[in-house]
Parts: structure tokens; sequence; C-alpha cells
């Protein structure tokens, strides 16, 4: 009997790999610990100098972009496998970039958030690896990828090691294009090879006087062509937000670029297989609406005076809340997210306070990358159009204003969403070729009583076909036959001409009907697009 019971404690202890319990508390108290030290990571020293620069820590910016408790984190335990240049003693778990997933208002996203306490957030092979996990994991389980990137860039020490990270990570970035939403938060440093990760992904943010962006630094720019430039002023966010346009965004602090990057989120599909959120919305809502009757005087009576058509946005997205995306570059354009009666939809629209509302190089690549964005994930596009045509000039032809303004008109004949256009006043020329006209297959095409639809202004035309001074009679009988929506009816380029306080109520049946639109493309491996 006893050496029955010796077999089976025996075999039990081979099964439990020969310990008991006791034997485990000293590897559960060294666990803790370690855990312990993934939480501070860098140090509390490190973490202080964070803060003294008006930033937040890794953990930090993800506690306030998830929902409470819902993170779990991946590969916390994980080093570097480097060993030269003494970095064998310096090791710390995480290997500076942490991972893993967690809920922005109860929808489901991955993350990398970068920590620039641990060896100042610089990329080390593990550090790749860890990032390519979850952006893997997200594509293969149709899920959105957020990276907040604070970083010097590639670990020096580990040389083409690093640098294979990189070129892992952007690979990744692109297999996800159209396949995921990416975005990216600047949240401090992001120099030399990192820029190109955030550049290949949807939305950038950037933080004021704490983020950056640049190919080579400031130091380099002095040695090289011997100009003197700030990190700011060379690659900060108002840079980057009103010069360059790689920022579509720039908020005052890690908080506002947080707050703003969970509102951007509840707009977006989870991949390219869904349709866009619904958002709530109820009778009740609706009476709350702001009245759609002040759209019917919004356009003035003089049609070379300018209105602001955010107003116009505003007031037809539910609850006037209207995203704007790229804000502070190209004014002349708006692109941006809001909702009718509860369906997401991507704006597009002419601002006519800023350039007359032409359409040039910077605002044509903007449109164009909005609307290949909303195509690709499936959110229905609405366009306002007032355009007298593309903004002239030798600065304009020479940055290449026809190979730009043909990425716009590239971006929406590509376009396979819903298409819904108005037309508020103008649409001269080649642009109203250009903003989701009939002709490149729009879906419901509409014009406001103060509509005009015709090669180019009234005076304009008049001096060109009569080649005289006196031509006053004839540009007022050409106002008569074209500065009115008329003749394109006639034509049936567009399907009604109806007042602007009907615009709310026609997107919403529209977009019911074109619900289940499935436009299909000649097959093809892709196109390609005048980049």
């Amino acid at each position: 009997m006893i050496s029955i019971l010796f077999i089976i404690m025996n075999s039990l202890r081979k099964l439990i790999g020969g310990r008991n319990f006791a034997t485990r508390v000293p590897f559960i108290t060294k666990l803790t610990s370690i855990r312990q030290q993934t939480l501070t990571a860098g140090g509390a020293k490190k973490i202080d100098e964070q803060h003294k620069k008006g930033k937040l820590t890794a953990r930090e910016r993800i506690d306030l972009l998830f929902d409470k408790n819902s993170f779990t984190e991946y590969d916390a335990f994980v080093t570097h496998r480097c060993y030269d240049f003494g970095m064998e003693k310096t090791k710390i778990y995480g290997d500076g970039v942490i991972t893993g997933h967690g809920l922005i208002n109860g929808r489901p996203c991955y993350v990398f958030s970068q920590d620039f306490t641990v060896l100042g957030g610089s990329l080390s092979e593990t550090f790749a690896e860890k990032m390519c996990k979850v952006m893997d994991m997200a594509q293969l389980y149709g899920i959105p990828i957020i990276g907040l990137n604070d970083s010097g860039g590639a670990r020096i020490q580990e040389g083409v090691e690093s640098l294979a990270g990189y070129s892992e990570v952007f690979q990744r970035n692109v297999d996800s294009s159209g396949v995921i939403p990416q975005i990216s938060l600047i949240m401090g440093p992001c120099a030399g090879g990192a820029v190109y990760s955030p550049a290949l992904t949807d939305f950038i943010f950037m933080v004021k006087n704490s983020s950056y962006m640049f190919v080579t630094g400031p130091d380099v720019v002095k040695a090289v062509l011997n100009e003197d430039i700030s990190k700011e002023g060379l690659g900060g966010a108002s840079t980057h937000s009103q010069v360059s346009g790689v920022s579509h965004g720039q908020y005052n602090n890690d908080h506002e670029c947080l707050a703003a990057t969970r509102d951007l989120f509840n707009y977006l599909p989870l991949s390219n297989k869904e349709k866009p959120p619904k958002r709530p919305w109820s009778q009740e809502d609706e009476k709350l609406q702001t009245s759609q009757r002040l759209l019917d005087n919004i356009v003035p009576d003089d049609p070379n005076k300018p209105y602001d058509m955010k107003i116009v946005l505003k007031t037809i997205c539910d609850r006037s809340e209207f995203f704007e995306i790229a804000a502070d570059y190209a004014k002349n354009l708006i692109v941006g997210f809001g909702c009718v009666k509860g369906n997401v939809c991507g704006f597009l629209a002419n601002q006519p306070q800023v350039l007359a509302g032409c359409l040039d190089k910077e605002c044509s690549m903007k449109g164009a990358r909005f609307v290949r964005f909303c195509d690709c994930f499936n959110i229905p596009m609405i366009t306002f159009e007032d355009v007298p045509g593309f903004l002239p000039g030798k600065d304009q032809e020479h940055g290449g204003i026809i190979k730009h303004g043909a990425k716009l008109l590239y971006a929406y004949c590509e376009c396979t969403v819903p298409k819904i256009t108005f037309i508020t006043r103008k649409a001269y020329g080649g642009a109203y070729c250009v903003m989701a006209s009939k002709h490149i297959k729009g879906d419901s095409n509409y014009s406001w009583p103060s509509g005009e639809i015709a090669v180019m202004g009234a005076k304009g035309a008049c001096e060109i076909i009569f080649r005289k001074k006196n031509i006053e009679k004839e540009v007022q009988k050409y106002e008569d036959l074209f500065a009115n929506p008329l003749k394109a009816a006639e034509r049936g380029y567009i399907e009604d001409i109806i007042m602007p306080s009907q615009t709310r109520d026609i997107i919403a049946k529209d977009l019911e009907l074109l619900k289940n639109k499935d436009r299909v493309k000649p097959k093809r491996k892709h196109g390609n697009i005048p980049l």
C-alpha cells in the first residue's frame, strides 16, 4: 500500500515539474517584482523628466486612450538581445514599447505606445518585433491600430538590426493600408526613418511644443546647408499642420490629442469588411436639431460675397458635430466626418471664405487623400460645391496643379461608395467635373437655387465670345442662361433643384436608398494614380 502511494506521489511530482507550491513562492515574488518594474519602466527620475516637459508617460497615455480597465498588455517581459557596447548591462523589461489591445467606447483597438523613459524610446530588434506582432494581429482580426510615437529613433548600438526592424514595420503599414484604419499620434520626437511609418498611416495627430517630425534634424541642416532652424520650426506640430500638411491635427497637450483620437475613432469602421458604425439617433434628437431653414438664407445674393461653408456642414450634421480633418492646412477645402440621422458620412466642401473656394495643388491632395480613405472604409461621400475653378498662376502651374488636381479627379472617379453632391453656388469649368459630378458616376446630384453651372463666369465668358468692350448686355444674357442650375437640370445632370433646407432630409433618404450600392470596377492589379 505504501509503495502504491509512493508511486502516485512520484507521478504527481513529475506532472507538476517536481515542485510544490512552497518552491514556487520565490518565483512568484520575483515575478511580482518584475511586473512592478514594468510599470515604472525607465524609473521615477525619467518619468519626472517626461512630466516636466509637459508629456505623459506611455502608460498614462494608454490609460487615457482606452476605456477604464479595458487594456490587455502583451510581451511585458521582453528584453533586448544586444550585447555590444555594454548593452547587456542595460536591460529593461518591455524594451521601451508597450503593446496590447483595449476598448474605445466599447469597440476594440490595438495599440503600441513608445516609452521615451527607456533608452529614449529607441527602436531595437525586439522593440520592432513587439510592434509587428500587434500590427499582424490587428490586420488578421480586422481591428484598427493606433501608434503612440515618442522615440529617439533607431537604437544605434544595434546597427542594421534596428533598421531591419523599421523596414518590417513599414511593410505591415502598407499591408494594412485600406484593410484597417491606422492612426498615428506624434507625442514626442519622431526623426529619421521613424517618420515613414506614421506617413504610411491614415491619420497623423501632433502635440504643440512637444512633438516633431523630420527626416534630418536641425544640426544636420546647419552642417549641410548652414541654415539655423529650431526643431519646432523644422518639423513641429504647427509646421506640419499648416505648411507641409503631413499632420491632420495639432493639439495643445497629450490629453487633448488623445481625446480627439477617441472622437475620431467613433466615426470609423473596424475594417474594410464593415460598414461605418451607426450612431444613436431618435425622433426626439431630430426635434432638437438646428433648424434647417437657416440654410435658405446663407448664400449671399452677391455672387462675389463669401459665406462660411462650415456653418452649412455643422447645420446639417447631427448635434452640429463635425470632426474636421487637416483644419489648418489648405483651408480652401474642408474635409471631415459627421453624421446625418445616425449615419456616418465623409464630407468634402469648398470654402468660399478662402481663395474664393478655388481648387489648388494643396487642397487637391488633401481632398484626394480623404476621398480615398472614405472609399477604402465604406464611408459615403457628401460633397458641397462652390468652386469658381482651379487657382490660376505660375506658382500653381510650375507646382504641378495639373498632376495634383488630377489626384482629386482620380479619387472621385475611383470611388465606389455612395456619392451625393450639392451645388450651393458656383460650379465652373473643370472643377465642376472634378467635384463628384454626375459624369464621373455621382449617384445623386442636386443644386440649390443659387447654383451656377457653367464653363466660367459670365464676364470672362463674354469677353472671349464677343471680344469687344461694351459687353454688359451680353453678360446679362449669359447670366440669364447659365447663372442658374436650370440648364443642367434640363439635361439631367442634376436630379433636382432643391431648397437648401431640404438638404439634410435628402441626404438621409438617399443614404437609405444607396446603402446596398455595389459598383464593380474592371479587374486589374491596381490603377496608377498620378502621384
